[in-house]
């Protein structure tokens, strides 16, 4: 029987984030594939949990997220970007970005809209627009630098474009938007209906003195954005799923509305143990370090292999173009790899709506240092 089912997402099939993993398992394969950390979080921050369970908050948190996560998330606004945020009417604690990102799109996209997506592009955003009847608008982006054209965008903009979509610092070209980028985006929306939807869950993974962004702190893109981030990429929890979404009060009313019906609230215990850990915002300004640190590690040990190391100026994923060592399309020697070699990368080509094979793969190296000691020996074996 079929019982009638008609798929909502018919061209969906599995992630290739969860085929690369289950080969890498099948092989046991370094996996340098997925986008999470190899070593263990803080174990005040653990402690800082259970302590909070101890306390008694075990029940529904407030649907909006508990007061004193929102107020530190409010306090460190203010400390990097100079940013007023309203903790009551502008900020929503949320189940991880994607749910923040999946709550936002379902909020203003309906059967027609069009939504500009910049491609490589986080694999959420198309699938999400699609599923509430949007058309996606994709913007390729190619290599070594994914430069955006500002120029074509601007073709591209209509009555029909509902939203455009950026992620900033970028998963998975490691390009960072800077102020100038921000402001031609702004230019362009001016005088439009059109949104924004800002995903910013590396904003603090930036090196080489880049310095974070945020379109909050652009006044004629605050206006009309969703602005998304997460405390998995924050804290090394990418298995607690908590994040937030800041938008202006008009538009939270009706994300809100989607929110309460969806997810209600989240983790009690985890909100209060952050907003403490938290407190210390030099935790936040010494993220960047910390991973620039592994970042030179994994990329000054491939200098003398046959790999390209393409610029990285944010996030915790290096690309490598493999153009020197094979011709295959991406997704074969991904396997290839994996299978030959034992370790598990993921293809560029994955990232984009129509088959786009550019000879990179993506690693991450949000990694133990011994990890990527190794990944360092085997990739320059290949």
């Amino acid at each position: 029987m079929n019982f009638n089912l008609i798929a909502k997402l018919p061209h969906v099939g599995t992630s290739i984030f969860t085929k690369m993993t289950m080969l890498a398992n099948e092989e046991q394969a370094l996996n340098l594939s997925q986008g999470f950390p190899d070593f263990e979080t803080d174990p005040k921050l653990v402690q800082l949990v259970s302590a909070a369970m101890e306390k008694g908050h075990n029940q529904y948190a407030p649907m909006i997220g508990a007061q004193s996560l929102r107020e530190t998330i409010v306090n460190k606004y203010k400390k990097v970007y100079a940013v007023d945020i309203d903790p009551t009417e502008e900020l929503t604690v949320t189940a991880g970005g994607t749910q923040a990102i999946f709550t936002a799109i379902a909020t203003v996209v309906g059967a027609g809209d069009e939504v500009i997506i910049f491609e490589p592009a986080y694999d959420s955003y198309a699938p999400t627009i699609e599923l509430f009847g949007g058309k996606v608008i994709p913007v390729r982006l190619l290599a070594p630098d994914f430069q955006i054209d500002w120029d074509y965008v601007a073709t591209l903009i209509n009555e029909k474009t509902r939203l455009v979509i950026i992620n900033n610092p970028n998963n998975p070209t490691g390009k960072v938007l800077g102020k100038e980028d921000l402001n031609k985006l702004g230019k362009l929306l001016a005088g439009t209906n059109t949104l924004l939807l800002s995903d910013e869950v590396y904003e603090h993974l930036v090196f080489d003195g880049v310095s974070p962004q945020s379109v909050l702190s652009i006044p004629s893109l605050r206006e009309r954005s969703f602005v998304v981030a997460s405390f998995g990429k924050l804290l090394h929890t990418t298995g607690w799923k908590i994040g937030y979404c800041v938008v202006p009060v008009l538009l939270m009313r009706e994300f809100r509305k989607i929110h309460q019906f969806n997810v209600f609230s989240v983790n009690t215990p985890m909100q209060i143990a952050i907003a403490e850990y938290l407190k210390d915002i030099a935790y936040v300004e010494s993220l960047a370090g910390f991973f620039a640190k592994k970042r030179d590690l994994l990329k000054n040990g491939l200098v003398q292999s046959r790999f390209k190391i393409l610029p990285c100026e944010g996030t915790y994923f290096l690309n490598l173009d493999y153009s020197a060592i094979s011709q295959e399309k991406e997704f074969d020697f991904a396997c290839y790899l994996t299978k030959h070699y034992k370790i598990a990368t993921i293809p560029l080509s994955a990232f984009y709506k129509q088959a786009t094979d550019q000879q990179v793969l993506r690693v991450c190296f949000a990694k133990q240092d011994a990890t990527l000691l190794k990944a360092v020996a085997i990739l320059n074996e290949i």
